[in-house]
């Protein structure tokens, strides 16, 4: 039975997710609108997009390391002001330039909030209820998730796209004072702060993200590219062997010695690979090739987005009983077969309908894969060493929406482009290709994760390693 308090952290935390999934989706289907009143090109929509990414996920482990020294709380309620301020800004953007520059700030502020609005909930339900609490977290998310590409279109199309980032505002501004009133400050297992490992792998990621960001504009075998991936993943192998040996890592090397933490991981970085190739070009596909406007475009995503916000809650009880494996391989499978089927039906002449059975079809299988792969990394590791845990899943996942975004635009500028409906419709399909492909490497990924465990209802047992002694101090939550 849920508890007064669980209810409350429940609550806020899917709130703050749900202000974050909302913008979004709306900015993704508003895309179309940016382009045209600011004259923006693919590669400044990609940036649009990845400038959130890309700040969100150098900064991930951070954020969570923050929140355990310094308070979950406390960071999480800084993390949404960040957030919502940087909306303001995104809404008041004079020119493309400037709204890329709020959209990173954006993603300062959600680095700090997401990571930590999964540990408040991972860290306050037990593992017998973890399952049905994170369907539940992921089906409230899913409430944002199938009204943003409707709420985008009416807004683009009534009023104008700036107002998107104006819905952040009383949003963020109730989920603060709630917060503040409502949920218990509470601190990780670490009590120092690994500064070194906090510059090492914002850096290291800094540098492999810019590297894929850049890719298309400056050419992936120009030295800016090269220079900086190779930088980065010295820098991340850097960080390896750092927190290999300092006696506070923020990120313990032992995880990736539990089965299920290496598999879900990589498995869940391409779902969410899949899923962003799939976001960017969809509703551009339903303005430039179909020809409608912005809201038919949002109602045409709806009942992929519906999936979600239906699927979540029943996969994540499903989680509980058959287990994480079997439900991340199913649903990357089905989100294979879904994408590959539109790439196959995808041109200019394609009608809704068509699409439609395959994009339900993915919907359902990625929303079965994300709330099994979050239950298998956090199972996976000590009750209080969830925050570290949720930082390093957070990361990866984000990283993968970058990964997707990069190569699947790098595949449509290859071979389409905005010039008519038959040159975007060629590119479409060939990004759609590129997820097809992104879902079936992760499905192959899934396949070596354990299978059900004994731990699914009795908790994570500590793995039998030597663990400095401030990591198991301190509150739980």
């Amino acid at each position: 039975m849920t508890t007064s308090k669980q209810a409350w952290v429940l609550g806020l935390a899917s709130s703050a997710s749900f202000m974050m999934a909302l913008d979004s989706l709306v900015v993704t289907t508003t895309l179309t609108s940016i382009r045209q009143d600011l004259a923006a090109s693919v590669e400044s929509l990609e940036w649009i997009v990845n400038a959130y990414n890309l700040t969100f996920a150098v900064l991930l482990l951070t954020g969570a390391a923050l929140g355990d020294r310094f308070g979950r709380r406390r960071l999480f309620v800084v993390g949404l002001a960040v957030f919502t301020v940087a909306s303001v800004a995104c809404a008041l953007s004079p020119n493309v330039g400037t709204l890329i520059v709020s959209r990173a700030a954006q993603g300062v502020g959600a680095a700090m909030v997401l990571p930590l609005s999964l540990t408040l909930i991972s860290a306050i339900f037990p593992p017998r209820q973890r399952g049905r609490a994170m369907g539940t977290y992921l089906g409230l998310t899913g409430l944002a998730t199938f009204s943003g590409p409707f709420i985008g279109g009416v807004v683009a199309e009534g009023l104008a796209w700036q107002w998107i980032f104006w819905l952040n505002l009383p949003v963020g501004v109730l989920v603060i004072a709630l917060t503040t009133r409502r949920v218990d400050e509470s601190f990780g297992p670490n009590n120092r702060f690994d500064l070194v490992g906090v510059v090492l792998v914002t850096l290291g990621a800094f540098g492999i993200v810019w590297a894929l960001v850049r890719g298309n504009a400056a050419g992936w075998r120009s030295g800016e590219v090269l220079a900086t991936v190779v930088l980065g993943a010295a820098l991340v192998v850097a960080f390896v062997l750092w927190e290999r040996r300092t006696e506070a890592p923020m990120l313990p090397m032992r995880f990736f010695r539990a089965r299920a933490f290496a598999t879900a991981n990589p498995a869940n970085f391409l779902v969410f690979a899949s899923l962003y190739g799939t976001l960017f070009f969809l509703a551009q596909y339903f303005q430039t090739v179909s020809g409608v406007g912005p809201l038919g475009a949002g109602l045409r995503l709806m009942p992929w987005t519906a999936t979600l916000m239906v699927c979540a809650p029943i996969a994540g009880r499903l989680t509980d009983r058959v287990g994480e494996r079997n439900l991340v391989v199913t649903g990357l499978l089905l989100q294979t077969i879904g994408s590959g089927w539109i790439a196959l039906v995808a041109d200019r002449d394609t009608s809704y309908l068509e699409i439609l059975p395959p994009l339900i079809l993915g919907g359902v299988g990625l929303t079965m894969a994300m709330p099994a792969a979050q239950k298998a990394v956090v199972g996976a590791i000590r009750p209080q060493e969830i925050g570290q845990a949720s930082g390093a899943f957070m990361m990866l996942r984000i990283f993968g929406g970058v990964f997707g975004v990069a190569i699947s635009v790098a595949v449509f500028t290859a071979v389409g482009s905005y010039a008519s409906a038959e040159e975007f419709s060629t590119g479409f399909a060939a990004a759609m290709t590129a997820v097809a492909i992104f879902a079936f490497i992760g499905t192959v990924v899934a396949l070596g994760m354990p299978r059900r465990r004994s731990t699914a209802t009795a908790g994570p047992t500590p793995a039998p390693v030597a663990v400095p002694a401030s990591a198991g101090s301190g509150p739980v939550y």
